[in-house]
């Protein structure tokens, strides 16, 4: 089975939206936590929340550069 391109796009969109999207919800919601357990570390946990958020959209990043590249290509 052949996809056309739009599928494709739409495929790769959609995994490359979806697994980001819950890792930066999970890595908020710990975040939080942690900053709830222990608010003297917050600036540390916040830091490290940010950095690890950061990584995640770049992989979001990533899908939309394919999708973008089989759309125009």
């Amino acid at each position: 089975m052949e996809f056309s391109a739009p599928t494709a796009i739409a495929f790769i969109m959609s995994i490359g939206i979806l697994g980001p999207a819950l890792a930066i919800g999970m890595i908020g919601g710990k975040g939080m936590e942690a900053i709830g357990r222990n608010p003297e570390a917050s600036s540390k946990v916040q830091t490290a929340m940010i950095l690890a958020i950061a990584f995640a959209e770049a992989i979001a990043i990533y899908a939309l550069v394919v999708s973008l590249v089989l759309k125009f290509v």
